[in-house]
Formats: structure tokens, sequence, C-alpha cells
């Protein structure tokens, strides 16, 4: 059995999570961390490095601004991270990888198991299918903040680490201009209360291939943090995601 600090319980995915480990009993939240004053069933604080109950591992569904108090407060304490989070700039990536190499650190847009199915096949077309055009879209609920959304971006990087060429992420299309073969397209829904979907289309001369992933519920993601938590708290210090998580499986 874990030890679980969540960092963002009060949100929509720390409910999630709670309200799975509460029914499943495999595990046990022993804290939570959130900005803002809020009560709970479980000890509520502001910062990780405040926290008084020992854990095994901190699971974080916050924002990105608050990654540098969690990093410091998890180096303070040897804690492995499991970061879901979006939105990071690089210079916050960068503090996730210096971070790594003290603590064991799983990092990842998206804890779907399904989403990183998705992602193999993607990679798998890209190299397949080196002459279409790629775009993708992605659409969520309209209170998300970030576009386009981490997993899109983990797709599009997905896509260039197969064909290198692809070097040009494009957000959105306006105006004239011609489409350049060297791009990857992205665009962005935000509207009413979507999960998420992501659709990436393959269009070469006379068909079509779309590889697409509907979320139905965001237990989902919940689910595979939880299994994250259980995968790096075996692990040596380093900078781990949901590829290195499947190919356990």
């Amino acid at each position: 059995m874990l030890k679980i600090i969540i960092q963002g319980i009060s949100g929509k995915m720390g409910k999630a999570i709670c309200k799975i480990i509460s029914e499943s009993k495999e595990h046990r939240v022993v804290a939570g961390i959130n900005k803002s004053d809020a009560s709970g069933d479980v000890p509520i604080y502001h910062s990780l490095s405040d926290v008084l109950e020992d854990a095994d591992v901190c699971i974080d569904f916050s924002n990105h601004s608050a990654i540098y108090d969690l990093l410091d407060g998890a180096l303070k304490k040897g804690l492995p991270l499991v970061i879901c989070t979006t939105g990071f700039s690089d210079e916050e990536i960068s503090a996730v990888r210096k971070a790594s190499e003290v603590i064991p650190i799983f990092q990842s847009y998206n804890t779907s198991i399904g989403v990183a199915v998705t992602a193999s096949l993607v990679s798998m077309a890209a190299r397949l299918l080196k002459d279409f055009d790629v775009e993708i879209v992605e659409a969520h609920h309209n209170q998300k903040l970030d576009s386009p959304s981490g997993t899109a971006i983990m797709l599009a990087k997905a896509i260039q680490e197969n064909t290198p060429e692809r070097d040009t992420l494009k957000y959105g299309r306006y105006g004239h201009e011609n489409r350049e073969k060297h791009e990857i397209g992205i665009h962005s829904i935000r509207a009413g209360s979507i999960v998420g979907e992501h659709t990436v289309i393959f269009a070469g001369e006379g068909e079509t291939i779309e590889i697409k992933h509907t979320s139905l519920s965001r237990d989902i993601f919940a689910r595979g943090a939880i299994r994250a938590a259980e995968y790096i708290v075996k692990k040596a210090p380093g900078l781990y995601g949901i590829k290195d998580l499947i190919e356990e499986v």
C-alpha cells in the first residue's frame, strides 16, 4: 500500500484520484496540497515542504506555476513525483529534468494507457507515411486554459521523433499561405464539457488515415496516475514517462 500526497487535491483530477483510491482501498491518501484554503478528509497544506505526514510519492495535478515549489519540497524530502500537470514552459521542464537527476520523476501530459498506445500507433504511421500531410485536432472542455493540449504536443513530438523532417509545428491556420510539407498542423477546440479528444490525420493523395482517442471519463487519467505512482516508487533517480510504463506492461 502506497501513502500518497496529492497536489491539487481540491481540483477535478485530485477528487477523482481520491475517489478511486477510497473505493479500491489499495493505497491511502495521507495529505493534500492546495494553494487556496480548503477542507477535506485528510490534512491540507499550501506547500509540499509543509506536509508533516510520511509518504511514498506525490501526484501533481495542479498548475504549471507551482512546479518550482513542488520540486523544492520533493528534493528536500527525497520524494518521488508523478507530474501530470500541463502548460509548462521550456524553463519549467528544464527544472524538472534537473530535479530528476536526484529523485525519480514520472512526467506525462496524459496518463491514459489508451493515449500511450495511440502515440505508439501514431509513431508507426509517421514512419510509414512520410509523404502524407499531418494535422492534429484536439478538443477539450471550455474551462481548459492551455492550448494546444499537452497531449497534442506529446503526439506531435512522437511524430517528430520518427520523422525529424517534420520540424515545424503550425498552430492553427488563418489567412492566405501555402501549406509546407514539413509542417504538423495543430488545432484546438474549447467547448462545453468535452473531456478530451485527439485526432491525428494523415492525408495523402486520394486517401486519409485518422487515428483518434476519445476520453469519456477523467477516471482514466486518475487510474493512470495511480499506476504511474506504483511504477515510479520502484525506480532510481531519472525522468520517466508513459512510454516507459507501458513497455513494462
